[in-house]
């Protein structure tokens, strides 16, 4: 079957939510965009989006319309092109209400798994829950005829193992798109050595076609974003405890997160990072991958004390981010959770003390955002680099050995056959964590 029929019927398992939504409304635009070429005009293109809350669903269609009209309204020059034999759309703000319409009219909104037996192609955007990823697909491909290739979202769990309780005989390839995928340009893509060859094929152009780019990575747990995340983790807790010989917790947990965010020039510190994808969903990575990391303890107690006390992180439905290790008024942060007080101690009464003890940044130094824009960025960082290894600063220090342990990690991916090379763990942190640099470079 080519590549256009597999895509005349699909389903995406959890599209209400905001991994599923994104593939949803990249699937649907992939769909208008065969419907434009000549040969597929005929062709109707089959959209399920399966979740299980009607209102999750409505606001869904809200969220691809609106997503749709931003579409068009940048690419109106192609449009035009593509709808030219449309006599009667005239002005723009026709052509753009037409794509719109067009897109959402791929979608069929469902609540029903019955939908998905008809499908060619199931993308599974569901929780990371093992367990409940195996039940529907499983329960699809015995009901499915025409043996459906599944296209899983997860960011931890061993494909092989999915593959093999829900007896999929080698139809399912990992698809991790990064979150929002609307936006995110990285895919990590993972087979197992019973994935199918066709599944690879159409992988590869679905991916072109949507304007991404994908890192192949080894069927281990955690693969190679959540293998290094967990990872830079549990180091920032070690950390935290380190300093905690001669600072509050609160003193070194806020050090911690300066260092990696500012000392080492990233977008976000450790545990901003852990607040934004959400400390619950920190904590069910980390019990997904330990089973299969025998050798490697993942368990972080600084994580289990603030979930002890409800406090989870995450993000609020407009994007905003949710109070969890710290407090942000504005997206900004301004104080720091005490699990032992029980609540969240300003960062006001204690920072000045924090930063001189950290000392001054290390000349050269810019804020992420700046240097990351900048068409001299590799000189600027070398630049700085060499000036953070001559400072004797604690802060400088501390940041020189989070940097060791930022390279060992990477080291350790590719050494135990997580990541194909030390390139892909670089592209994995340079454009799904939008760092500044990769852990493998000639700064240092």
């Amino acid at each position: 079957m080519k590549y256009e029929e597999k895509l005349e019927n699909v389903t995406v398992l959890g599209a209400a939510g905001k991994m599923g939504s994104g593939i949803l409304y990249l699937t649907a635009t992939e769909m208008v965009r065969q419907k434009f070429i000549p040969a597929n005009k005929n062709r109707e293109f089959v959209l399920y989006a399966m979740d299980t809350s009607h209102k999750a669903l409505t606001d869904l269609l809200t969220y691809i319309r609106e997503q749709a009209w931003k579409f068009a309204e940048k690419n109106i020059v192609n449009l035009r092109k593509a709808y030219q034999d449309r006599e009667d759309l005239i002005d723009n703000e026709q052509i753009i209400r037409q794509y719109a319409q067009d897109l959402l009219s791929t979608i069929r909104p469902v609540t029903r798994i019955e939908s998905a037996f008809e499908s060619n192609i199931i993308f599974e955007a569901i929780s990371e829950n093992p367990d409940l990823k195996v039940e529907l697909m499983s329960t699809i491909n015995k009901n499915n005829r025409n043996k459906p290739w599944f296209f899983t979202n997860t960011s931890a769990i061993p494909i092989s193992w999915l593959d093999e309780q829900a007896q999929l005989n080698g139809r399912i390839m990992g698809v991790h798109f990064y979150n929002p995928p609307a936006v995110q340009k990285l895919l990590e893509v993972v087979k197992t050595e019973n994935t199918r060859p066709e599944l690879s094929y159409f992988v590869a152009d679905y991916i072109k076609n949507i304007g991404k780019i994908f890192v192949p990575a080894y069927d281990v747990a955690g693969f190679i974003g959540n293998g290094y995340l967990m990872r830079d983790v549990l180091y920032a807790e070690k950390l935290v405890n380190k300093l905690q010989q001669d600072f509050s917790y609160v003193q070194s947990v806020y050090m911690v997160n300066k260092i990696s965010q500012d000392f080492l020039i990233r977008p976000m510190g450790i545990f901003q990072l852990a607040d934004y994808v959400g400390i619950d969903v920190v904590q069910f990575i980390m019990s997904v991958m330990k089973p299969h990391m025998s050798k490697e303890n993942f368990h972080s107690p600084l994580i289990d004390q603030h979930l002890h006390d409800i406090i989870k992180g995450g993000q609020h439905p407009d994007g905003s981010q949710k109070d969890g290790i710290f407090k942000y008024e504005k997206g900004q942060i301004t104080a720091v959770y005490d699990p032992g007080k029980k609540r969240y101690l300003p960062v006001s009464e204690f920072s000045q003390e924090c930063d001189e003890y950290l000392g001054e940044f290390p000349e050269g130094w810019q804020p992420w955002k700046k240097i990351n824009r900048n068409p001299e960025k590799g000189e600027l960082l070398k630049k700085y680099f060499e000036n953070l290894r001559l400072s004797k600063k604690p802060g400088a220090q501390l940041a020189l050995d989070y940097i060791k342990k930022f390279r060992e990690i990477a080291s350790d991916l590719v050494k135990n056959k997580v990541a194909f090379k030390f390139d892909d763990v670089n592209a994995v942190l340079i454009y799904g964590f939008h760092h500044a640099y990769g852990p493998v470079n000639d700064y240092l």
